[in-house]
């Protein structure tokens, strides 16, 4: 009777340990389930992230393609452009732009800078893909009025305000339109705060070129470059 009863017990011993055994390779078969499902959500997060800006990318470069636009910012005393701007000016060197297609076109000599700009009806006047005509601003042929343009700054090929932060006073900025060239000297740079609108302090007797960009290394300011014209 006592060897059944042990017996019976070691059978139940047995089968509670099976049972903790089983219920321990459920949790850890769940666990294992939550952390592979975690991980493939992350991935197709990833995924969809990267495939979002490669589509940007390739939408801008396709716009690029279409327009002509292929001149870029340069610099030749700099050894730290991007790989992707030095490609952009290979490709540029090598293809004629059309800047009669233009509504005007800006010239930097002193950062390598020749860029044309639309005027504002036009869909390619946009910063996404070019120097951009600001609203309100008046044609080079108006006294004392003030032509804005703005660009994006950083590493990308679209960046065509990059260097501006290179630009000191007295360096020239020529403007082209209606087959007239127009010349300006830097006279002020400042910084602003980045708020979605920018304070232009010019002097109103003269006719002005101002250049709006984002102030380099600094993601809360915005720099505005002022030109009069000589």
């Amino acid at each position: 009777m006592r060897k059944f009863a042990k017996k019976v017990k070691r059978l139940k011993r047995n089968s509670i340990r099976k049972i903790k055994n089983i219920k321990n390779s459920k949790i850890l078969l769940s666990g294992s389930l939550l952390i592979f499902f975690g991980v493939c959500i992350l991935l197709f997060n990833a995924f969809l992230v990267l495939k979002d800006e490669l589509y940007s990318e390739m939408k801008l470069s396709m716009m690029e393609t279409v327009e002509d636009s292929n001149d870029v910012i340069s610099d030749n005393n700099s050894t730290s452009n991007s790989s992707t701007i030095k490609a952009k000016k290979d490709e540029s060197e090598t293809k004629k732009i059309d800047y009669s297609k233009y509504f005007g076109v800006l010239e930097i000599p002193r950062i390598s800078l020749k860029r044309g700009f639309y005027n504002l009806d036009s869909k390619y006047n946009n910063i996404k893909y070019n120097v951009t005509l600001v609203d309100g601003s008046q044609t080079p042929d108006v006294t004392n009025g003030n032509l804005i343009l703005m660009a994006h700054s950083g590493d990308s090929y679209i960046s065509y305000f990059a260097y501006l932060y290179k630009l000191s006073e007295g360096d020239i900025a020529y403007v082209t339109y209606n087959n007239v060239k127009y010349n300006y000297r830097l006279v002020k740079k400042y910084d602003v705060d980045k708020n979605g609108t920018v304070t232009i302090d010019r002097n109103y007797d003269k006719s002005c070129l101002t250049l709006i960009t984002c102030t380099k290394d600094d993601d809360y300011h915005q720099s505005v470059y002022i030109f009069e014209r000589v």
